[in-house]
């Protein structure tokens, strides 16, 4: 579970990323980018490998230092994010400074309390630490306050949008902010452990892993809320990909027999590079691209669709054209002029792309003798 949260942050941070250099002076994604790159880079300090080598580069206790040093920076970030959102330019610029000066503040007070303890006294975990050393219980104290501020802050305006917010956005925001909440309860809880330790009280073993369980799902909820809008999305452009990658190619035998016979109504469109190709946008643009096109065609045609409007086709290749999808509607049991007529008048091309789609893989059943191309097209 661990790796795949791993993978999903480095894969949210990338993305992020992405965007960001495409649009460098939005400070909503800057600070967003700016949280989730603090969240990925506080995990190192964390594991049991970079801890070690760290603090035998820096010194012993500086791996716990900068890993929690980060996670301030993270949901200061998180902070920047809702008030780069929120509030208009001139207020959200002059609350990040106050919010700045605050965790400039915590910061220097968790290294000053870290640099003058042992280089023994913050090695360990949370549970093993001893809390009656002053420095410890200042350095957990004043950094588990500020995350439970900051966290309960951002959950207060990340429920105001869930409420105001459609779905999927409001499912995800809903379990950010019962993420954020369910951390900020989990830190003053663990502020208090600190205290009743402090004064050589004992804390149950058992009760300190409930808490830090607690922790962890409300972490692992507040990355899915957030990640949640974002991966339907996806999932649902995926999806919407498959059905026009399909339907583009069931439209291939109508699209060739239309532009075989009628070549002007193809589009003057450079041609797509090979990420276009492969992308969503390059599909869908190609998909409507071969929708319009038939539709056009099918315009240009409908004069000749009927035995009578057939012998006055000025060309021998418009008629064999006409004469194939007569053939092909009269296969389906319909009517080709009226097929026409009711597909031309159609607005939507969501809407008539199932008649599309049925018409071509009627086309593709005529045999092949009835609809070949003849010689002069392909010398014009």
């Amino acid at each position: 579970m661990v790796i795949i949260f791993l993978l999903s942050l480095g894969a949210a941070v990338a993305w992020k990323a992405y965007q960001l250099s495409r649009g460098p002076y939005d400070r909503s994604l800057r600070a967003i980018t700016a949280c989730l790159l603090s969240a990925a880079a506080s995990y190192p300090f964390a594991m049991p490998g970079g801890a070690s080598g760290f603090d035998g580069i820096a010194g012993h206790g500086m791996a716990k230092l900068m890993q929690n040093l980060l996670l301030l920076a993270t949901v200061y970030f998180l902070m920047l994010f809702y008030l780069y959102s929120a509030a208009d330019k001139a207020d959200g610029r002059q609350r990040a400074k106050r919010e700045a000066v605050v965790v400039l503040a915590v910061a220097a007070t968790m290294t000053v309390a870290a640099k003058t303890v042992d280089h023994t006294a913050l090695a360990g975990s949370f549970s093993t630490l001893d809390m009656t050393i002053p420095q410890v219980a200042v350095f957990y104290l004043v950094g588990g306050l500020y995350l439970a501020y900051a966290l309960a802050v951002a959950g207060v305006w990340t429920r105001r949008y869930a409420r105001v917010s459609e779905r999927p956005h409001s499912t995800g925001l809903w379990m950010a902010a019962i993420g954020m909440f369910g951390m900020s309860v989990s830190s003053l809880t663990r502020m208090g452990f600190v205290a009743v330790r402090s004064q050589g009280g004992h804390v149950p073993m058992d009760l300190m892993n409930v808490v830090a369980r607690a922790l962890m799902v409300s972490i692992f909820l507040f990355f899915i809320g957030v990640t949640y809008p974002g991966v339907r999305t996806r999932v649902s452009a995926c999806r919407i990909w498959i059905v026009q990658r399909r339907a583009y190619r069931r439209l291939e035998p109508l699209w060739r027999l239309i532009t075989d016979a009628l070549p002007h109504v193809v589009l003057d469109i450079e041609a797509p590079t090979r990420s276009e190709r492969l992308g969503l946008r390059g599909v869908r643009r190609r998909y409507y691209r071969r929708v319009v096109e038939c539709r056009d065609g099918l315009v240009l045609l409908a004069p000749y669709l009927t035995p009578e409007g057939a012998a006055d086709a000025p060309d021998p290749v418009v008629k064999q054209a006409a004469a194939v999808l007569r053939e092909a509607v009269a296969a389906q049991g319909g009517d080709a002029g009226a097929l026409s007529l009711e597909i031309v008048r159609e607005r939507d091309r969501t809407a008539d792309r199932g008649q599309l789609c049925s018409l071509s893989d009627a086309v593709r059943k005529v045999p092949r003798m009835h609809w070949e191309v003849v010689e002069h097209v392909g010398q014009r």
